[in-house]
């Protein structure tokens, strides 16, 4: 997948949902991950010729295992000249070492998005740019079905009155596999997550579900996120 390909349907998503407006200063979330580095690209690329003018930040909360090597990560933004803030943190330590978390995800995802988010405020920043893809909406809906009991998923655009930021989900148009295509064709430096947790959460498992089901009823992905723009996204479309 070529850089063209890949801003095509982020451009779409933008539009669609108004995700930016003449003089943001946006953040891009950076996990080191192979979607938050599509995200980046696409949006740098779009930086030069969008209608509306913004800014772009590349913001990375580093969990503190000593593992990842985000040097390249930062070669890259400087590349595309794009200001990257690395932010050190010991959440790794506090939530594997000190309280010893069974089920680490949810108090992990709490506590580096909250250590984004003040990093984001004091860059000056708006929008926080979050590398969401179209699978990653699907599973949120599976997840939330099977242990929630309810219909529910990220949205598009969604305002955190509390911190007066509101994020943005650019990729929600684009699947894994274009994600990975794209990644694998402009040979991105993807640093590899070091949680120990990585491969075994509920995540994975409705990851690996919604594959399974995709396999033996070709399309149905496909039809869970038209149900979910239909029922869920439909009423906030052009008005967030």
């Amino acid at each position: 997948m070529t850089l063209q390909q890949l801003m095509s349907p982020v451009r779409r998503a933008l539009d669609d949902y108004h995700m930016i407006d003449e003089g943001d200063h946006i953040a891009v979330g950076i996990s080191g991950g192979k979607d938050s580095l599509s995200l980046l690209s696409a949006l740098a690329g779009l930086k030069r010729f969008y209608p509306a003018r913004f800014e772009l930040t590349a913001v990375t909360v580093d969990l503190g295992f000593g593992i990842q090597n985000f040097d390249q990560i930062a070669q890259m933004c400087d590349e595309l000249k794009v200001p990257y803030i690395k932010v050190n943190t010991d959440i790794g330590k506090i939530i594997f070492d000190e309280r010893k978390e069974q089920n680490p995800c949810a108090l992990c995802a709490k506590m580096r998005k909250g250590a984004l988010n003040t990093k984001v405020k004091e860059l000056n920043c708006n929008k926080v740019a979050y590398a969401h893809h179209k699978d990653d909406i699907v599973v949120t809906m599976l997840l939330s079905l099977i242990y929630e009991g309810r219909f529910h998923t990220f949205r598009p655009v969604t305002y955190l009155d509390r911190m007066d930021l509101t994020v943005i989900r650019p990729l929600m148009y684009v699947q894994e596999a274009e994600v990975i295509g794209f990644v694998n064709h402009n040979q991105l430096p993807v640093a590899k997550s070091a949680c120990p947790a990585d491969g075994y959460t509920k995540r994975k498992y409705a990851e690996d579900l919604l594959k399974r089901l995709n396999q033996e009823n070709p399309g149905v992905k496909e039809r869970m996120f038209t149900a979910i723009c239909n029922s869920l996204y439909k009423a906030s479309a052009g008005s967030d």
